[in-house]
């Protein structure tokens, strides 16, 4: 039996989200080797099959990634965490709001993963010298590395990914800061409600021998940034805080790809990290996984199975839904996927499903790809979701059901709040 093209698509675009879902092989290998099927199906040209390679997104992925790693490399991350949080003293809730804060303003410009990573040992310190259990602070630390990601067009992969989609279909893009609209509203949420409402859910063990042979490596570690070159401190600062800034103005002559390369290259020349270094602080999954999922897109659009999902999905919705029912119904979806599957693959394999939708019921494509990856970085009811949450599982002592309890009521709060500002912020019609 010959099957068409959109729904030979659908069945390989099915068969990667089982493997995105169970991870039996690596979330890159699954998106290269869609792409490679869709190939070898005839579905897209040949020579699109590793296009997404050559995409300057990609560019873009890597540069950030140097320039984040350069920050944790130099122990400006760990410095900055340090001081801040200590600002806030060592009761529990000026330290939860101190941690969620800082986590934050790092995450919002460099990798959630490196900002939780580099944060977790600082934090393990404080609680273990005001004997609180690190239980108590590090899944909200966790939380706010993935909602701060939210704020900025670099801060987290849904972002990129989402602006990327649109500029892909030639239709007008998202400013550097433009997240922020949302992403801050997004962000204060999680950190009050951890410190209202979340911190009742956490578990109350005191502190543990593990707590504090963890607090004696944080030591070491800390003990270790102090004997880093201040210089290399502030020629990554000022260069970060020169790219963020190019970034913002938006200038047509520099793109942001060019900004982020040029101070990758600055970091590397003046040594605030090694060659071999800025190679091992890229994140190569999700630059391999974001490649392979750009062909997909192609092919979901090129065959129709893309028109097919946005029209069964705008069919159950009716042909004018409500902006505030779209926003919902979308966020849902996306948050949804997010919990079992990383959030970068849940943009990438939304994105293109919410252009087709967005044609489909003849709206903003904007207001849907904002409520996409808005949604994919709400990933807070799994330790597997995202990879800050996974990274504080052994370290806080969680178990699967503690972030079920913790992190859902903090989805649904995050549901109704985009549901709500989204379609006034950037309106449907």
């Amino acid at each position: 039996m010959d099957l068409s093209p959109a729904t030979t698509t659908l069945l390989v675009l099915a068969v990667m989200a089982v493997f995105f879902v169970t991870e039996l092989i690596p979330l890159a290998v699954t998106a290269m080797a869609g792409a490679v099927a869709l190939g070898l199906l005839g579905i897209i040209d040949t020579n699109q099959v590793f296009s997404g390679l050559s995409n300057s997104t990609v560019v873009l992925f890597a540069a950030m990634f140097v320039i984040g790693s350069a920050m944790f490399h130099t122990g400006l991350a760990q410095l900055i965490g340090t001081r801040t949080v200590n600002l806030f003293g060592t009761k529990e809730v000026p330290l939860m709001i101190g941690v969620g804060l800082v986590t934050a303003v790092l995450s919002s410009v460099s990798s959630n993963t490196g900002t939780c990573a580099a944060l977790m040992p600082v934090v393990i310190a404080i609680c273990a010298s005001a004997g609180i259990s690190s239980a108590r602070q590090l899944m909200p630390l966790a939380f706010a590395a993935s909602a701060g990601g939210t704020i900025t067009l670099v801060g987290t992969p849904p972002n990129i990914i989402g602006n990327a989609a649109l500029a892909a279909a030639k239709l007008p893009t998202f400013g550097f800061f433009e997240f922020a609209k949302i992403g801050i509203p997004v962000t204060l949420v999680a950190i009050v409600y951890m410190t209202v409402f979340g911190r009742f859910l956490l578990p109350k063990e005191g502190l543990s021998e593990a707590d504090a042979l963890r607090a004696a490596e944080a030591h070491k570690g800390e003990a270790v940034a102090k004997t880093k070159d201040p210089r290399k401190m502030w020629i990554t600062g000022l260069t970060l805080l020169g790219v963020v800034i190019v970034m913002a103005l938006d200038l047509k002559a520099v793109s942001l790809e060019m900004a982020a390369t040029t101070g990758a290259l600055i970091l590397v020349l003046t040594g605030c990290l090694s060659e071999q270094d800025a190679y091992r602080g890229i994140d190569w999954v999700t630059i391999f996984l974001f490649a392979g999922m750009m062909p997909v897109a192609t092919a979901m659009d090129k065959s129709g199975a893309g028109k097919l999902i946005a029209d069964t999905i705008i069919g159950l919705m009716g042909e004018n839904p409500s902006p505030y029912v779209l926003t919902g119904v979308l966020f849902i979806i996306s948050a949804g996927l997010t919990q079992f599957m990383s959030n970068t693959a849940s943009a990438a394999l939304l994105c293109p499903l919410g252009l087709s939708i967005a044609a489909g019921i003849g709206v903003s494509p904007n207001a849907v790809i904002m409520a996409i990856a808005i949604a994919a970085s709400c990933a807070f009811s799994t330790p597997v979701g995202t990879p800050p949450n996974t990274l504080v599982l052994g370290a806080g002592g969680y178990h699967f059901m503690g972030y079920i309890t913790g992190g859902t009521p903090l989805v649904l709060l995050e549901w109704i709040v985009c549901t709500a500002l989204i379609p006034m912020i950037w309106p449907f019609r």
